[in-house]
């Protein structure tokens, strides 16, 4: 298993963000949170990142407890990828990318030759190789995403989290990173955790998904379980059209402008 969560708690203050919450991420899986605004997705990714430290502490990684972890060893294991990325730094695109060997350095930080080889397959991994001697502001939006894919890649880890990668993405390169994801998980056996607002991609490229709100689990399964009108209604709150996408086997989740309601 390669994240095992139980009874897990966490509070801002007296504010319960997070209340109860247990679940397990199988290992090679594609798992996706989603839910509405304030549920508690980015807290709780970044509590099974050790970025915050949850209450209960009920927090397995690679079924051993995360305290059993150093800082160094937990970093070699999952790698984050945060939503809100300050780009205005300048350094280039494979100053970045080498920033994820950090976990493997030696006192003095310096990087060895299978260091900047990890670093040219990541690159190349994620189709950016020709961006490598680019300033990071100098790079779109799905690129610089890409780059910091790479970098996350390039520590190595077993398991991936990523805070909605898509937000601020056009069709194409929300596409494209999904499909990266996805040859992640395929081709490199890595665990990937995402939480998104899109139910839509959830649905096509998930292979479980975590339904919060108000920090509580609401559901848990495959997409076609937990996306159902039903649920969906209730937590989001608005009308919802549920059916059959038709790529597939997956539903497709359609809002309803109320000048269609009669």
């Amino acid at each position: 298993m390669a994240i095992h969560v139980k009874n897990l708690n966490y509070y801002y203050g007296d504010f319960p963000a997070l209340k109860n919450v247990t679940f397990s991420v199988a290992t090679g899986n594609f798992f996706i949170i989603i839910g509405p605004n304030g549920s508690g997705k980015t807290t709780l990714l970044k509590v099974m990142a050790g970025i915050l430290k949850s209450q209960t502490d009920q927090l397995e990684i690679l079924n051993r407890p995360v305290d059993h972890y150093s800082r160094k060893a937990l970093a070699r294991t999952i790698a984050f990828v945060p939503q809100m990325i300050p780009v205005d730094f300048p350094f280039s695109v494979t100053e970045i990318v080498l920033m994820g060997r950090s976990p493997y350095l030696g006192m003095l930080g310096l990087e060895q030759e299978k260091d900047l080889e990890i670093a040219k397959q990541a690159l190349t991994f994620t189709g950016v190789e020709h961006l490598a001697h680019r300033k990071l502001d100098q790079l779109s939006g799905g690129e610089q995403q890409r780059v910091f894919v790479a970098k996350a890649i390039c520590q190595e880890p077993e398991i991936i989290l990523l805070d909605e990668p898509t937000a601020s993405l056009d069709l194409a390169h929300q596409v494209r990173l999904m499909d990266l994801m996805e040859k992640l998980k395929n081709e490199r056996g890595i665990t990937v955790v995402m939480v998104s607002h899109d139910v839509n991609l959830a649905a096509m490229y998930g292979d479980r998904l975590l339904l919060l709100d108000k920090g509580e689990i609401v559901n848990l399964g495959a997409p076609k379980e937990v996306l159902t009108f039903q649920t969906l209604e209730q937590v989001y709150g608005c009308t919802l059209l549920v059916d059959e996408s038709p790529l597939g086997n997956s539903p497709r989740v359609t809002p309803v402008p109320r000048k269609y309601m009669t």
